[in-house]
């Protein structure tokens, strides 16, 4: 495979995958067709006798190849360039710029800028831009002393914007990042599923935990500074609704509400978690690349293995980058069957 440090094998699954992390990595050549792709293209599969693996664009074409008109392989280096230099322009900017500001930067059209912007990431420019505001606000939020003033600071117009848009996507309130939870009542109980126990907290705004095997002692490590209290009838409509999308999680789990406890990074990394479709997995590379900084694999592993909330909050979705299971807090026989329940079309992981 000339220069790839990848073997013909693990290149080979990544193909399979489609997994966008590997695109720039190499190229995919299909001898009978004349024509070398992207790993990630989205036509059909070729038969893997028929597949030979470049380093580079370059080599495929000294080879007698021809680029793919549908994923346009020899465009991954400007496609980088034009995804790092809007990420620059939105850290730069007070307010975040129009799709046709992005389009001059970068020399796409709008609508093809929005596609390559999504593709690298996951989520739209506007997304982005929401998500990095929101970050700044909490870091200013543990370092002020007055809320409004933090929220001001991060380049919001006012407190109630800064509320609107993080009730729904975080769950915790501004005061609760300052004191780390102290005072709050976390109501729980260990249900009997088809997994194994399962300890489910909630706080009066929404789930704070989901574990397996766990108890009231490992809840208090997680939570040392609230109120356990064992739950009553109230929250049971809740974890009633949490135990269906355990044994079923192709059900989806938006309508439930989350308290999640983290760090501003973390909470990034378990909203990029949130959006992989049900079925569908991405290696940790992937999973960084959607926040925007490819390298940061290894903390991107480190904040998924902080979550609070398994199923709820899906690292259960992010595989090894060489298509293996790899670590889940509760076990691959766990992780196997929660992707077999949600459909996945990786049989390997099974």
């Amino acid at each position: 495979m000339n220069q790839l440090i990848l073997t013909s094998d693990q290149a080979w699954a990544a193909v399979k995958r489609r997994d966008r992390s590997f695109d720039g990595r190499f190229v995919t050549g299909v001898v009978t067709t004349g024509i070398y792709c992207r790993p990630s293209c989205a036509a059909r599969h070729p038969d893997r006798g028929n597949v030979r693996f470049f380093a580079t664009g370059e080599e495929a074409r000294a080879a007698g190849l021809r680029a793919c008109k549908r994923c346009l392989p020899d465009d991954v280096g400007r496609d980088e360039a034009a995804v790092l230099a809007a990420i620059d322009e939105i850290k730069s900017s007070e307010s975040a710029p129009t799709l046709n500001e992005f389009a001059q930067l970068t020399g796409y059209s709008p609508t093809h800028f929005q596609r390559v912007f999504k593709r690298a990431l996951g989520i739209s420019p506007a997304t982005y831009a929401r998500a990095l505001k929101e970050e700044r606000a909490k870091v200013a939020l543990g370092e002020s002393a007055s809320v409004t003033q933090a929220i001001y600071d991060a380049g919001y117009s006012g407190p109630s914007r800064f509320y609107e848009g993080i009730k729904n996507r975080m769950g915790m309130m501004p005061s609760d990042w300052s004191n780390g939870g102290a005072g709050r009542d976390v109501h729980w109980t260990v249900i009997e599923t088809s997994l194994g126990d399962m300890l489910v907290a909630a706080t009066q705004i929404g789930v704070c935990c989901l574990a397996f095997d766990e108890g009231e002692r490992e809840l208090r490590a997680r939570f040392p500074n609230a109120e356990l209290v064992e739950a009553g009838d109230d929250f049971r409509a809740l974890f009633d609704d949490v135990l269906k999308v355990v044994e079923d999680p192709r059900l989806g789990n938006s309508h439930i509400p989350l308290d999640v406890k983290g760090t501003a990074f973390q909470q990034r990394c378990w909203q990029a978690l949130r959006e992989i479709p049900a079925g569908e997995t991405r290696s940790y590379g992937e999973q960084a690349a959607m926040l925007g900084n490819p390298k940061a694999s290894r903390a991107v592993g480190g904040a998924n293995g902080a979550n609070n909330i398994a199923v709820l909050i899906p690292c259960h979705r992010v595989i090894a980058a060489d298509g293996g299971l790899g670590g889940y807090a509760y076990g691959t026989t766990i992780k196997s069957e929660l992707l077999k329940r949600e459909g996945s079309r990786n049989e390997e992981l099974f």
